[in-house]
Protein backbone atom coordinates (compact mmCIF):
# COMPACT_ATOMS: atom_id res chain seq x y z
CA UNK A 1 0.00 0.00 0.00
CA UNK A 2 1.30 3.46 -0.95
CA UNK A 3 0.64 6.43 1.33
CA UNK A 4 1.34 10.08 0.49
CA UNK A 5 2.14 12.30 3.49
CA UNK A 6 1.89 16.06 2.89
CA UNK A 7 3.42 17.70 5.95
CA UNK A 8 5.86 20.63 6.23
CA UNK A 9 6.96 19.84 9.80
CA UNK A 10 9.92 17.53 9.18
CA UNK A 11 9.80 15.99 12.64
CA UNK A 12 6.12 15.05 12.30
CA UNK A 13 6.57 13.88 8.70
CA UNK A 14 9.45 11.57 9.61
CA UNK A 15 7.59 10.23 12.65
CA UNK A 16 4.56 9.41 10.47
CA UNK A 17 6.84 7.84 7.84
CA UNK A 18 8.56 5.64 10.43
CA UNK A 19 5.25 4.59 11.97
CA UNK A 20 3.74 3.66 8.59
CA UNK A 21 6.87 1.89 7.32
CA UNK A 22 6.89 -0.26 10.47
CA UNK A 23 3.44 -1.37 9.32
CA UNK A 24 4.78 -2.24 5.85
CA UNK A 25 3.39 0.80 4.01
CA UNK A 26 5.41 2.53 1.28
CA UNK A 27 5.54 6.24 2.10
CA UNK A 28 6.23 9.33 0.01
CA UNK A 29 6.56 12.74 1.70
CA UNK A 30 5.83 16.17 0.24
CA UNK A 31 6.79 19.20 2.33
CA UNK A 32 4.64 21.89 0.71
CA UNK A 33 1.19 22.25 -0.77
CA UNK A 34 2.11 22.54 -4.45
CA UNK A 35 4.41 19.52 -4.56
CA UNK A 36 1.89 17.57 -2.49
CA UNK A 37 -0.94 18.31 -4.90
CA UNK A 38 1.24 17.45 -7.90
CA UNK A 39 2.13 14.10 -6.34
CA UNK A 40 -1.52 13.38 -5.58
CA UNK A 41 -2.51 14.18 -9.17
CA UNK A 42 0.33 12.31 -10.86
CA UNK A 43 0.71 9.11 -8.83
CA UNK A 44 -1.63 6.34 -7.74
CA UNK A 45 -1.71 6.35 -3.92
CA UNK A 46 -3.93 4.20 -1.74
CA UNK A 47 -4.42 7.06 0.74
CA UNK A 48 -3.05 10.50 1.61
CA UNK A 49 -2.35 12.14 4.96
CA UNK A 50 -2.58 15.92 4.53
CA UNK A 51 -1.71 18.68 6.99
CA UNK A 52 -4.00 21.72 6.86
CA UNK A 53 -1.42 24.48 7.30
CA UNK A 54 1.19 24.22 4.54
CA UNK A 55 3.39 26.63 2.58
CA UNK A 56 2.11 27.50 -0.88
CA UNK A 57 -1.27 25.77 -0.74
CA UNK A 58 -3.23 24.66 2.31
CA UNK A 59 -4.86 21.29 2.91
CA UNK A 60 -8.34 22.58 2.04
CA UNK A 61 -7.09 23.72 -1.37
CA UNK A 62 -5.27 20.45 -2.01
CA UNK A 63 -8.41 18.40 -1.33
CA UNK A 64 -10.61 20.64 -3.43
CA UNK A 65 -8.23 20.70 -6.40
CA UNK A 66 -7.69 16.94 -6.30
CA UNK A 67 -11.43 16.22 -6.24
CA UNK A 68 -12.00 18.71 -9.07
CA UNK A 69 -9.51 16.68 -11.12
CA UNK A 70 -11.36 13.45 -10.37
CA UNK A 71 -8.85 12.03 -7.86
CA UNK A 72 -10.68 9.60 -5.54
CA UNK A 73 -7.74 8.77 -3.24
CA UNK A 74 -8.99 8.71 0.39
CA UNK A 75 -7.67 11.75 2.28
CA UNK A 76 -7.08 11.99 6.02
CA UNK A 77 -6.54 15.56 7.22
CA UNK A 78 -4.21 16.31 10.11
CA UNK A 79 -5.10 19.51 11.92
CA UNK A 80 -4.31 21.40 15.09
CA UNK A 81 -7.74 23.02 14.76
CA UNK A 82 -10.46 21.31 16.76
CA UNK A 83 -13.32 23.64 15.78
CA UNK A 84 -16.35 21.99 14.17
CA UNK A 85 -16.28 24.66 11.45
CA UNK A 86 -12.81 23.60 10.33
CA UNK A 87 -13.79 19.93 10.27
CA UNK A 88 -16.89 20.70 8.20
CA UNK A 89 -14.83 22.85 5.84
CA UNK A 90 -12.37 20.01 5.38
CA UNK A 91 -15.14 17.52 4.59
CA UNK A 92 -16.73 19.99 2.19
CA UNK A 93 -13.38 20.34 0.43
CA UNK A 94 -13.26 16.59 -0.18
CA UNK A 95 -11.49 15.06 2.82
CA UNK A 96 -12.69 11.67 4.07
CA UNK A 97 -11.62 11.90 7.70
CA UNK A 98 -9.69 14.15 10.07
CA UNK A 99 -7.41 13.70 13.06
CA UNK A 100 -6.55 16.43 15.54
CA UNK A 101 -2.93 17.02 16.58
CA UNK A 102 -1.34 15.84 18.78
CA UNK A 103 -2.44 12.34 17.87
CA UNK A 104 -1.63 8.82 19.02
CA UNK A 105 0.13 6.67 16.41
CA UNK A 106 -2.31 3.80 16.83
CA UNK A 107 -5.28 6.04 16.09
CA UNK A 108 -3.69 7.35 12.89
CA UNK A 109 -2.97 3.78 11.80
CA UNK A 110 -6.51 2.66 12.65
CA UNK A 111 -8.09 5.53 10.71
CA UNK A 112 -5.95 4.78 7.67
CA UNK A 113 -6.88 1.10 7.83
CA UNK A 114 -10.55 2.11 7.92
CA UNK A 115 -10.12 4.33 4.85
CA UNK A 116 -8.33 1.55 3.00
CA UNK A 117 -11.07 -0.96 3.86
CA UNK A 118 -13.70 1.38 2.47
CA UNK A 119 -11.72 1.62 -0.76
CA UNK A 120 -11.96 -2.16 -1.22
CA UNK A 121 -15.76 -2.35 -1.26
CA UNK A 122 -17.24 -4.89 -3.71
CA UNK A 123 -18.40 -3.66 -7.10
CA UNK A 124 -22.17 -3.25 -7.41
CA UNK A 125 -24.66 -1.82 -9.86
CA UNK A 126 -25.61 1.83 -10.30
CA UNK A 127 -28.72 3.16 -8.56
CA UNK A 128 -30.84 5.51 -10.67
CA UNK A 129 -33.14 7.90 -8.82
CA UNK A 130 -34.46 10.16 -11.53
CA UNK A 131 -31.70 12.54 -12.54
CA UNK A 132 -29.53 11.38 -9.64
CA UNK A 133 -27.33 8.34 -10.31
CA UNK A 134 -25.26 6.69 -7.61
CA UNK A 135 -22.76 4.45 -9.39
CA UNK A 136 -21.67 1.87 -6.83
CA UNK A 137 -19.15 0.29 -9.18
CA UNK A 138 -17.48 3.52 -10.26
CA UNK A 139 -17.85 5.02 -6.77
CA UNK A 140 -19.22 8.27 -8.17
CA UNK A 141 -22.54 10.11 -8.03
CA UNK A 142 -23.93 12.16 -10.89
CA UNK A 143 -26.78 14.62 -11.30
CA UNK A 144 -27.95 15.23 -14.88
CA UNK A 145 -24.72 13.55 -16.07
CA UNK A 146 -22.55 15.96 -14.09
CA UNK A 147 -20.28 14.39 -11.48
CA UNK A 148 -20.83 15.49 -7.88
CA UNK A 149 -17.55 16.35 -6.07
CA UNK A 150 -17.91 13.84 -3.24
CA UNK A 151 -15.20 12.53 -0.95
CA UNK A 152 -15.11 8.75 -0.49
CA UNK A 153 -16.95 8.79 2.85
CA UNK A 154 -19.55 11.26 1.57
CA UNK A 155 -20.20 8.85 -1.29
CA UNK A 156 -20.67 5.93 1.10
CA UNK A 157 -23.22 7.87 3.15
CA UNK A 158 -25.12 8.84 -0.02
CA UNK A 159 -24.87 5.28 -1.31
CA UNK A 160 -26.45 3.88 1.86
CA UNK A 161 -29.25 6.43 1.71
CA UNK A 162 -29.79 5.66 -1.99
CA UNK A 163 -29.97 1.90 -1.36
CA UNK A 164 -32.70 2.72 1.17
CA UNK A 165 -34.32 5.51 -0.85
CA UNK A 166 -37.62 6.82 0.56
CA UNK A 167 -37.05 4.86 3.76
CA UNK A 168 -35.87 6.38 7.03
CA UNK A 169 -32.57 5.06 8.35
CA UNK A 170 -31.22 5.84 11.79
CA UNK A 171 -27.93 7.57 12.56
CA UNK A 172 -26.81 4.34 14.21
CA UNK A 173 -27.51 2.37 11.02
CA UNK A 174 -25.52 4.86 8.93
CA UNK A 175 -22.68 4.87 11.46
CA UNK A 176 -22.47 1.07 11.54
CA UNK A 177 -22.64 0.76 7.76
CA UNK A 178 -20.15 3.50 6.83
CA UNK A 179 -17.77 3.68 9.79
CA UNK A 180 -18.20 0.22 11.30
CA UNK A 181 -19.64 -0.99 14.57
CA UNK A 182 -16.38 -0.39 16.44
CA UNK A 183 -16.16 3.31 15.49
CA UNK A 184 -15.15 5.38 18.50
CA UNK A 185 -15.06 8.92 17.10
CA UNK A 186 -17.23 12.02 17.30
CA UNK A 187 -20.87 11.19 18.06
CA UNK A 188 -22.15 13.80 15.59
CA UNK A 189 -20.08 12.55 12.65
CA UNK A 190 -23.18 11.40 10.72
CA UNK A 191 -24.80 14.84 11.04
CA UNK A 192 -21.60 16.52 9.83
CA UNK A 193 -21.47 14.36 6.71
CA UNK A 194 -25.20 14.67 5.97
CA UNK A 195 -24.88 18.48 6.18
CA UNK A 196 -21.98 18.41 3.70
CA UNK A 197 -23.94 16.12 1.35
CA UNK A 198 -26.99 18.36 1.48
CA UNK A 199 -24.96 21.38 0.44
CA UNK A 200 -23.39 19.55 -2.48
CA UNK A 201 -26.68 18.10 -3.72
CA UNK A 202 -28.47 21.42 -3.41
CA UNK A 203 -25.55 23.24 -5.04
CA UNK A 204 -25.90 20.96 -8.06
CA UNK A 205 -29.64 21.64 -8.24
CA UNK A 206 -30.61 18.05 -7.42
CA UNK A 207 -34.34 17.62 -6.82
CA UNK A 208 -33.79 14.84 -4.33
CA UNK A 209 -33.11 15.95 -0.80
CA UNK A 210 -31.94 14.30 2.37
CA UNK A 211 -34.75 14.82 4.85
CA UNK A 212 -34.48 14.69 8.62
CA UNK A 213 -36.93 12.23 10.12
CA UNK A 214 -37.29 13.40 13.68
CA UNK A 215 -36.72 10.71 16.26
CA UNK A 216 -35.32 8.35 13.61
CA UNK A 217 -32.60 9.75 11.34
CA UNK A 218 -32.58 10.58 7.63
CA UNK A 219 -34.04 9.53 4.29
CA UNK A 220 -33.30 10.37 0.67
CA UNK A 221 -36.52 11.42 -1.05
CA UNK A 222 -37.71 12.63 -4.43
Amino acid sequence: MRILVIEDNQEIAEAVRAMLERRKFAVQIASDGESGLNALLEANFDAAVVDLVLPGRDGFSICRAARDEGVQTPVLILTARDAVEDRVRGLDAGADDYLVKPFVEEELAARLRALLRRGRAPVRAAISLGDLVVDQGGRIAMYKEQSLPLAATEFRVLEYLAVNANMAVSRRQILDRVWGEDFDGQSNIVDVYVSALRRKLEGAGARRRIETVWGVGYKLTG
